[in-house]
């Protein structure tokens, strides 16, 4: 058995929202600006490998009013990580220690990734990493998943897919891979045992 594990939502919790509370005083204002400016349908395409500059300056060209704002987003990328899930954490080093393979399927901008494996040492555990800025496609299309298979050597029903997305596992369903829906990231190692078996977890 290998695992396929999705990163935002599984080890990083992230919200621009947390970071926006010291930028945006007014709830009404700030919740405006990250729903009909900075929202996740203009994040996303970062996710997918637009220049975060190309970004900047389409938004700031709709919404001069927010130019500053806008400025601060990706600047501030890590500055919205509210915390990292220390039980997902446990979790992988656990199954590094038992010699299994466990990888990464992740949307994420590759230019806010950067020295994300020196800021983060836990990263380093996984056997290999996909950043869907970097390869230009994104969960939860088709193609970045057999990309995964193919890169990783996966056989879906031998592996063990975990994201906090239910697109992304139901896509990921439909290629036969085994799925962790993880709605509630401090269950990961109950959710695992349910279906593999490891008692220690």
């Amino acid at each position: 058995m290998k695992f396929l594990f999705d990163l935002g939502g599984v080890f990083f919790d992230w919200d621009p929202d947390f970071f926006y509370k010291k930028i945006i005083k007014n709830d009404d204002e700030r919740n405006m600006f990250l729903s009909k400016v900075c929202n996740n349908e203009w994040n996303i395409k970062q996710d997918k490998g637009r220049l975060i500059a190309d970004a900047e300056n389409e938004l700031i060209a709709k919404f001069p009013k927010y130019s500053y704002e806008i400025k601060l987003y990706y600047k501030n990328h890590r500055k919205m990580f509210k915390r990292i899930f220390i039980q997902s954490v446990k979790i992988l080093e656990f199954l590094k220690y038992q010699n299994i393979e466990c990888y990464v399927l992740s949307n994420w901008s590759w230019e806010t990734f950067q020295n994300m494996e020196k800021d983060y040492p836990f990263l380093n555990l996984f056997d290999g990493l996909i950043i869907s800025g970097k390869e230009k496609m994104i969960k939860p299309d088709k193609e970045i998943y057999l990309l995964a298979i193919k890169r990783f050597n996966l056989d879906p029903e031998q592996t063990i897919f975990i994201d906090d997305k239910i697109e992304n596992i139901e896509a990921a369903r439909k290629l036969k891979f085994k799925t962790i829906h993880l709605d509630k990231p401090e269950l990961i190692g109950k959710k695992i045992n349910f279906i593999f078996n490891i008692n220690s977890l």
